[in-house]
This record gives C-alpha cells, structure tokens and sequence, in this order.
C-alpha cells in the first residue's frame, strides 16, 4: 500500500492522524512545524518525537524531499536555475530570482506540459504527471536551503499548467500561507494561466488575493490559434469575460503575459488592437521579449518593437512594463534546461 505524503496534509489533518495512531493531537502541530517551518528532510529529524512515534509515522507516511541533479547560477544577475529530481524520478525544474523587493522562486507545477504553447519548451514532451502540494511546497524549501536565502514571493510559472492541477495548487497556497509553516500572504503569490477559462471562474469564486497572470501573447484569435492550442477552446472575449468575472470576485487587478514574437505578434497594429480590447479594465500588461526555443522558430522581437508595444499600449491607459531578463546565460526560461537534461540523459 502506498503510503501517505505527509508534507500535503494540513494541521488538522495531522492532528487527527496522530489521535487514530494513539497520540496526542497536538503532535500533528509539531510535525508540521518540522516539514513546514523548518524544513526538515526526513521524519527522523524531528528530534522532540520519540524514536518509537517516529518509527510509527514511518510506517504511514512518507516525506518525499527533492534532489538538486543540477544547479546553474547566472554570472549576470546571479540568478539560480535548479534542475530537482523527484522521488520517481523524474526531473522538474525551479529558479531562484533576486528582485529589489525580495527573493522569487518560480516553482513548477506539473512534470512537463499538455497545453502545447509552440514557444514553449515545457510541453514538447507532453505532461507525465501532477505535482503535489508537497512537492511544490518542496522547491520552495529546497531553495532556502541550498542558497541560505528567505524567499518572500513565489511565482507558479514553471513547467505545466497550474489550473489543470487546481486542487493541489489549492491545497500548496493554504500551506505556504500558514502561519505555522512559511507565512507567505496570498499577495506574495502569482499563479500564471494559459488561459482555462472554467478553472479560471472556479478559482474567481474561492475569492483568493493571488496574482493571476494570464498568458495572452495575440491580440486576436486567428493569431493565437496558431500559438496556443487552447485558443481552440476558449475565444479571446471567452477569455476576458473570465478576466472581469475574476476581477469582479477578488478585486485584484490581472496581469496579462504578452510574449513579443518577431513578425507574428510585435507589430504597431497588433499594439493598437490589443489597447482596444484591454482599455478600461483593471489589468497590466507585462511585455517579455521571448527567449529563443532551440525546436521553435519564433524569434525574438527587436529592441525598438518591444519600445513602440509599449508605448502605445501605454497610450490607451494601460499599465504596461517589460519583463527585465534574467539569466540569458543559463537557458534560465520555462523548460529549457529540463529539455535539455532529458536528451543528454
């Protein structure tokens, strides 16, 4: 029988676990506090337990911690891309950034991808599997250890989409964000979506203060069809309208992702429409001049397109900054170094 993560139970689930194996349920509070505030990488490190109870949670559950298979830290701007292998296995990866306002890890969400986004190296090999709560929780701990640095912000923007696991990345928010774990408020979180439009009203409605970014990147439909097969599902005003209902249900402003692609997306009138369908509504956009994908061929926007996006986006009274790029040197975008860890390996 397989046994339990226990890093993806919630206190008092612990606590009633510890009242079916004979203990006191106050015991539930302090294995959390091991796993969730102080990081512990095995069941035998929680030294105030005793030796018998832990050999009896051994017996139950498992605390299933990652392993760094590689690690590369950008000569740049010293940001540090984590390839982790998993319990089975298999290989995701994190990024560690460092921002004026704190330090940002960009966590995965699933092994690979089935979204099938053309610049995106995440879902060339589809979706093996879900990551659970713990295993998210998990890259965010691991990178505290391993750089001996807090972090304060967390962005779900690595491989997979998060909306097509909503219940685990449900279950990680409530865990990151306890008090008794790491504490970090909702607002501190950004869950990035290539545009699930049910999921999207299923999360608008459980009211939380989370980002959400919204991976737009075309003005209009005939453009990001040829991009994103979701746009074969849902419409770009199927889109929006989830956008306002998200809107209307948490009041957080949404930031929309507008990868800039040479010739494809960049252009002034490609500008202008997108200002059209955005003006008025409570949103930013963030412009990011895409990193190079070695089997795609999309190109990155010139210097001067990225400016004149910008700026008439800003014409319409649309917030709009560009994404500063941060580790260049070390394939530090979505999916590249798993990619290419997978065809050495």
């Amino acid at each position: 029988m397989k046994k339990r993560d226990i890093a993806s139970l919630k206190i008092d689930e612990l606590e009633r676990l510890m009242e079916d194996l004979g203990e006191k349920s106050f015991r539930g509070a302090q294995i959390f506090q091991w796993i969730h505030q102080k990081n512990v990488d095995s069941i035998d490190e929680m030294t105030n337990l005793s030796k018998e109870l832990r050999e009896k949670i051994k017996n139950h559950f498992e605390l299933n911690t990652l392993k760094i298979e590689e690690k590369y830290t950008s000569k740049i701007d010293k940001t540090t891309k984590y390839l982790f292998a998993l319990e089975d296995n298999n290989i995701i990866e994190s990024v560690l950034m460092h921002y004026s306002y704190g330090n940002t890890a960009c966590i995965s969400s699933q092994v690979g991808c089935r979204m099938g986004c053309a610049f995106c190296a995440s879902t060339i090999d589809g979706l093996i599997r879900n990551l659970t709560a713990g295993e998210m929780l998990e890259q965010v701990y691991q990178i505290q250890k391993d750089s001996k640095e807090k972090v304060s912000n967390i962005v779900i923007m690595g491989s997979g989409e998060p909306l097509d696991n909503l219940d685990h990345i449900l279950l990680f928010i409530e865990l990151i964000n306890s008090p008794k774990g790491q504490n970090i408020g909702q607002r501190h979180i950004t869950l990035s979506t290539c545009g699930l439009v049910d999921k999207m009203y299923e999360l608008a409605d459980k009211k939380l203060q989370i980002t959400l970014a919204v991976s737009l990147h075309a003005p209009n439909d005939d453009i990001r069809r040829k991009m994103m097969p979701i746009a074969n599902k849902y419409s770009i005003n199927d889109l929006l309208k989830a956008c306002h209902h998200y809107i209307e249900m948490t009041n957080r402003r949404i930031t929309f992702e507008y990868a800039l692609i040479h010739n494809v997306n960049d252009k002034k009138e490609h500008a202008k429409e997108l200002g059209e369908k955005l003006k008025g509504m409570l949103c930013h956009v963030n412009l990011i001049p895409m990193n190079p994908v070695k089997e795609s061929s999309f190109r990155e926007s010139t210097s001067s397109s990225v400016k004149d996006f910008m700026d008439i986006l800003q014409s319409y009274g649309i917030q709009t900054t560009v994404r500063r790029k941060l580790g260049s040197d070390i394939d530090a975008a979505c999916g590249q170094l798993r990619r290419r860890y997978l065809e050495k390996n």
